[in-house]
């Protein structure tokens, strides 16, 4: 299937190092900047759109998944977290700030046209 667009965001927790609230404000910065009527361009159902968020955080392992899934409103949606975005130090002592980097990648079947 391919893919036929990708998006692109960052997103940050300051003071909670909340890796899931960083990987969540990051695919609406990457979807709240678009108004993309992809699957009406092709004939195709929103519901029929497969998308594929990879999320790169420091700690992949403290991504709540569906979290992150509950974002979009319609869309078959997968969810990979892989060791990527940065923790940066704070000079208090606290806990580092978390920033999520994400890529949304959409994808429909086309060889029903």
């Amino acid at each position: 299937m391919p893919r036929l667009l990708t998006e692109f965001g960052m997103g940050s927790s300051l003071r909670r190092q909340d890796y899931t609230e960083a990987a969540v404000r990051a695919v609406k910065d990457a979807l709240w900047h678009n108004s993309i009527n992809l699957a009406e361009l092709f004939g195709k159902e929103k519901t029929e759109m497969q998308i594929t968020v990879d999320v790169g955080i420091q700690k992949p392992e403290a991504l709540d998944a569906e979290a992150v899934k509950a974002v979009f409103p319609y869309g078959q949606i997968e969810v990979n977290a892989t060791k990527g975005g940065l923790d940066v130090p704070r000079t208090d002592g606290g806990k580092p700030t978390v920033i999520a980097n994400v890529a949304i990648s959409v994808a429909l079947d086309l060889d029903a046209l």
